[in-house]
């Protein structure tokens, strides 16, 4: 298998894995002091606090943006991505897919209506299995991809502070993220780096349980824009790295979203095949 390829999905397995919880509402402050599991999960609530909660998501009702993922070799996705916050719906339309579905020429469109995913090209639908089972990766990887920082507050997650570290002059917590496992199966790790100064995550390690990838984690480095009140890790930039956090010389893979809009009167209709 193109081992591009197979780095694509097994980013996708730990989103898709991830992304099932159910939102957590944020503890009050009056709350926090016995609510707290420890230091690391109350730093991850204040970071949640700057960002903006998945409440304050759900506000906004809903988002369209233009999605793009560029591999080293210059092989480019991309897409315009819609979701509704509630019941994570989810649709791509793709309008360069140089990764994803390379042989099909022409508009590709995936979503998820909340009970289907489904698969279009050029407005035909396609019952190809293998292809809806990359949909069933691709819908909700790009939805928890949106909105990670929120759902780092949702029910089922172990937090422990492993400590401080300063990198380039700047402070940081650093705080161990895991996901509980009703079958004793290794969970995916992460390990964000909160910047003391802003409360921002500025990057994180992770790991792909799935794929048996535990050993070697990825680095993931992160830039903000504040959007109609919400800070918004738009400019993404990620390859393998220690557990020191020190990459390797490999080039990175960038991702970045752009035209985002909040709130625009989308409904489930919007989301189904037809």
């Amino acid at each position: 298998m193109n081992f591009k390829f197979l780095t694509v999905i097994l980013l996708s397995c730990l989103f898709v894995a991830c992304s099932n919880n159910h939102p957590a509402e944020s503890p009050s402050s009056e709350d926090a002091a016995f609510m707290f599991q420890d230091k690391g999960q109350q730093l991850v609530n204040n970071m949640v606090q700057k960002v903006g909660d998945y409440r304050a998501l759900l506000e906004k009702k809903d988002v369209i943006y233009t999605y793009t993922y560029q591999t080293p070799d210059g092989k480019t996705d991309q897409t315009t991505e819609k979701y509704i916050f509630d019941g994570e719906l989810s649709y791509g339309a793709y309008h360069q897919h140089d990764r994803t579905f390379p042989q099909l020429e022409g508009l590709i469109e995936q979503g998820y209506d909340g009970e289907e995913y489904w698969l279009k090209h050029n407005g035909e639908v396609l019952n190809d299995e293998d292809m809806l089972k990359r949909v069933a990766f691709n819908r909700p990887t790009n939805f928890y991809w949106f909105t990670m920082m929120q759902k780092l507050l949702d029910p089922g997650l172990n937090y422990e502070y492993l400590g401080e570290k300063n990198i380039e002059g700047k402070d940081y917590d650093i705080v161990k993220i895991t996901f509980n496992s009703e079958d004793d199966k290794p969970t995916d790790i992460y390990q964000l780096y909160i910047n003391k100064e802003t409360s921002l995550v500025d990057q994180f390690l992770f790991t792909v349980a799935d794929f048996g990838k535990m050993e070697i984690p990825n680095l993931m480095t992160l830039k903000y824009e504040e959007i109609d009140g919400l800070m918004i890790p738009t400019e993404r930039l990620y390859k393998k790295s220690t557990w020191d956090a020190d990459v390797s010389e490999a080039p990175w893979i960038k991702v970045n979203w752009s035209a985002i809009k909040f709130n625009n009167n989308l409904t489930k209709e919007d989301f189904k095949k037809s």
